[in-house]
Order: C-alpha cells, then sequence, then structure tokens
C-alpha cells in the first residue's frame, strides 16, 4: 500500500519557479499534501507565493526571517508529519519528478524505511548531473561517484544531493532533520553522514529520474558558469564545519591546512572570466576560510564538552552578519 506522501518545498525568491516546476510536479504526482515554506525575501514574493499557495491549496509556512535550506525543509517537515504524511518528498524549486518516477522511490521506502532514496538527476539537456557523490576524507572534495577512478583507494563517505530525496518517516524521525547550522550547502552532505550513524542507508535509484535545472534559485542566467558569493561563501565555510562535527583531530587538522586549495577549487567552478572583477568572490572566499576556521574550532570545543549532545540544533542556527543572503541551495 502506497504511504501518504507529502511534497516539501523551501521558496527563496523563486515564486515564478514554483508556479512552473511545482505546479507541474504536482499535478502529475498528485501527493497528499504539499508543504511550501517561503524564506523571507521581500513583500512582493511573499504575496507572490501566498496566491499561488492559496490557488493551488498547498500548505504555505510563511516564517519571518530566511532559515536557511535546512531549516525550511524541517519545518515543513514538521508540518508533513503533524498531517499524517509517511513519506517526504524533499524537492528544489528548480527540480522536476514524474509520478512513475515517485511511484518506484516509494515502493523501495516501503520495503526500506531506515534508507534514504534519491533519483538519478538529470539537467535541463539531458546530461546525468547526480547519480551519487562522495566526500573524500584525505581533503574534502567532492565529487560523483563516476570519478571514483580518479582517485582509487581514497578514503570516502557517499552522500545524495538535496535537490530531490525521498526519506521514510521513520528515517526522518531517527536523524532529527537537517542540521541548521549549515544554512545553505554541505547540510545534505552532513544529513547523509547522520543516516548512517542512525543505522539507516544510502541508495541511488537509477530507475527513477528526476530534472533540475541547476541555478535557478540563484537568479542567473543558466548559460553562465559565474557562481554567487553565497555559493562560494557557504560552500567554503561548510567543508571546515562539516570536518568538525564528522571528522577526528587529525582529519579536521588535515582540511584546515587544505583550506585556501579548497577555496580555490570552488571559485573555479564559476570559470576565470568573473576574476575580471574578482574582488566580490575572493571577498566571499576569504571570509568563508576565516569563519569556518572559527566554526571549527568552537564546533570541535562543544563536542568536547560534557553537554556536548545535548542541545537541539534545530531552529536555532543564526545568521553571520559577513554573508550574503542569497537562498537555497545544496552541496
Amino acid at each position: 500500500m502506497t504511504r501518504a506522501l507529502a511534497i516539501i518545498v523551501v521558496n527563496y525568491a523563486s515564486s515564478a519557479l514554483l508556479a512552473e516546476n511545482l505546479a507541474r510536479t504536482v499535478a502529475d504526482v498528485r501527493p497528499a499534501r504539499v508543504v511550501v515554506v517561503d524564506n523571507l525575501s521581500n513583500a512582493r514574493e511573499r504575496e507572490a507565493v501566498r496566491s499561488l499557495a492559496e490557488e493551488s491549496g498547498w500548505d504555505l509556512l510563511e516564517p519571518d526571517a530566511n532559515l536557511g535550506f535546512g531549516g525550511g525543509m524541517n519545518l515543513g517537515a514538521d508540518r508533513a508529519l503533524e498531517r499524517g504524511c509517511e513519506d517526504l518528498l524533499l524537492l528544489n524549486p528548480d527540480a522536476t519528478i514524474s509520478a512513475d518516477a515517485v511511484r518506484v522511490l516509494q515502493e523501495r521506502a516501503a520495503r526500506e524505511r531506515m534508507r534514504a532514496f534519491a533519483p538519478t538527476v538529470l539537467d535541463g539537456s539531458g546530461r546525468v548531473w547526480f547519480d551519487g557523490a562522495d566526500v573524500y576524507l584525505s581533503d574534502g572534495r567532492t565529487m560523483g561517484v563516476r570519478k571514483r577512478g580518479l582517485r582509487p583507494g581514497d578514503d570516502r563517505w557517499e552522500w545524495l544531493s538535496g535537490a530531490c530525496l525521498l526519506i521514510p518517516d521513520e528515517l526522518w524521525r531517527a536523524t532529527g532533520g537537517f542540521d541548521e547550522e549549515y544554512f545553505l550547502y554541505w547540510e545534505d552532505v552532513d544529513f547523509s553522514r547522520r543516516v548512517i550513524a542512525a543505522g539507516g542507508d544510502l541508495e541511488v535509484v537509477g530507475e527513477a529520474t528526476a530534472v533540475h535545472d541547476e541555478g535557478g534559485t540563484q537568479g542567473r542566467d543558466p548559460s553562465s558558469r559565474a557562481k554567487s558569493e553565497g555559493y562560494y561563501y557557504y560552500n567554503i565555510r561548510n567543508r571546515l564545519l562539516f570536518a568538525a562535527k564528522h571528522l577526528d583531530d587529525d582529519g579536521l587538522r588535515r582540511w584546515r591546512r587544505g583550506a585556501w586549495a579548497s577555496a580555490k577549487e570552488v571559485l573555479l567552478r564559476g570559470g576565470r572570466r568573473q576574476f575580471l572583477r574578482p574582488w566580490g568572490p575572493l571577498g566571499a572566499a576569504y571570509r568563508g576560510v576565516r569563519d569556518g576556521r572559527r566554526l571549527s574550532i568552537t564546533n570541535r570545543r562543544a563536542l568536547r564538552s560534557p553537554a556536548a549532545g545535548v542541545s537541539d540544533r534545530r531552529y536555532s542556527a543564526k545568521r553571520d552578519v559577513t554573508a550574503a543572503d542569497d537562498g537555497q541551495g545544496e552541496a
């Protein structure tokens, strides 16, 4: 028997994408409930999302601040579980998935309630955008599973993208949802590790596919490789935050020593043309390394304290005033 499904989407200044992508997915999938969390961007966007939700019959949650990706998903998942939903389909505003693909994911989830499931995700041109990924423990580099041959024998942890992810309710409750301290990027890498720590498992379901228009939520021309300052800042910062939460002391020191080399790799994802006007990207990288090192120290100290593990990090993360207020995304 198919379990009650909720589609959960976190919005940030992306009402046009909801009208196009989410509406199409909902019309095909027909879930038991749709929950949209509108992270506050501006009054006009809030009103647009409100009108769309009313017309479509979606549950709309309106926090009075930007909670980030993880915070928004936690809020939406709580609403879905309160309403009796048992399967949670987390979906980006710039992603779509068909009813057939969802059916395949739910059939797997019916048998494995302590496993998170991701479809193969294609980009708008039909090329594979995600079919599994690894984070390498030697330096924190993230790469697709198809590139494992480039680093044979290297220790790695697999992770699933939060762009489209089906999570059974048992697993969600066992993990406690997303760690909101990340705010944006790497929270899905962290969540994947906590799935394993909770006794769960991860699976990419090749028979199910979704489509992801990467960069749609960042409001930039999809033909451009340039990334936002928020992308650079949080990817660079959160790599060190992840290390503090999940690696031993030697691993954390190794990742801290490689912070600038990693920052360069992240910056180059946006191409070289952006360096004609370099101050924005370079400033974001500097702040990311600085704040990542600071957070790695404070988190490691907290983990060593007698009260470690007692506090609930959900809905408690504070924005860093040096960071760009830049929407949601994944690692």
